[in-house]
């Protein structure tokens, strides 16, 4: 599964890399005017389609562009074709080919994630991950860091499109900024996750993840030491998710329940 995974995701990379036009276009958007779909986000999914259907028949396939595909086996295929579609869009070399396989339900807190690979189409970086086998990085093996603390930390996250979610996670980037080394805001949750376990960066959290957002490279980070989860003893999902070394991760735990940073927007902050 694992070489399956890397072997969709690099190809997939190739195919990004390939055909990407000097100057790319938004074919559609999705939530909003401002969360853009491209021509080759679409084409990159289904060719991914069609080489799970040729290899694993039986298997369910859940991908961020098209209709979802079920299956007989109990397994699914999460796909992302290009983690960072706004980062391609514009050129910034920060984006990716998301696959992974889990098992169970497709609910990042109750599946079971076997295999996982993240490619970063611009360098060509690739990490992979097998449940129980450990994570690597282009054959390398890999651990999170341990830093002496929060304010000793560098913290990736993300934010969502909406407007009112932006100004919800500004008001929680305002509580977290101070109390840590720095924030990194690199636009590939995928890319983000693979970072941490490798040590790039100590943590991350980040809400509105989708599934596809966070499958393998919530397993690569998991497979390196990580703690992966959300807020008031959730799974990690969609209102949020949190990853780190412990220690350190129960502070920034702490921290974001005291912002309420899972809570829906519209409803008073802390300091409101």
């Amino acid at each position: 599964m694992r070489e399956l995974a890397r072997s969709l995701a690099c190809e997939a990379g190739e195919q990004v890399r390939a055909g990407r036009p000097e100057r790319v276009t938004v074919a559609a958007t999705k939530s909003n005017d401002v969360d853009p779909v491209t021509d080759m986000d679409r084409a990159v999914e289904a060719q991914l389609r069609r080489r799970i259907a040729a290899e694993r028949p039986d298997d369910a396939i859940l991908g961020e562009e098209g209709d979802d595909v079920a299956g007989t086996s109990g397994l699914t295929w999460v796909l992302d074709p290009i983690d960072g579609t706004v980062n391609y869009l514009y050129g910034v070399a920060s984006y990716a080919v998301s696959v992974a396989v889990v098992a169970g339900p497709v609910d990042p807190a109750r599946w079971t994630a076997l295999a996982g690979c993240v490619h970063s189409v611009v360098d060509g970086h690739t990490w992979t991950a097998a449940r129980g086998g450990g994570a690597e990085r282009d054959g390398r093996p890999l651990r999170v860091s341990r830093p002496d603390g929060l304010s000793r930390s560098l913290v990736g996250t993300g934010f969502g499109y909406a407007p009112e979610r932006r100004a919800r996670q500004a008001e929680v980037l305002a509580h977290v900024l101070p109390r840590v080394r720095d924030i990194r805001r690199l636009g590939s949750a995928a890319i983000d996750l693979c970072l941490l376990a490798e040590g790039a960066l100590d943590l991350y959290y980040e809400r509105g993840l989708n599934p596809w957002d966070m499958a393998a490279g919530a397993l690569v980070a998991a497979e390196a030491g990580a703690w992966v989860g959300g807020l008031h003893g959730r799974g990690p999902g969609s209102a949020m998710t949190v990853a780190g070394a412990t220690p350190v991760v129960d502070e920034l735990v702490r921290l974001l329940e005291a912002a309420g940073a899972d809570r829906p927007e519209g409803m008073p902050g802390p300091d409101d």
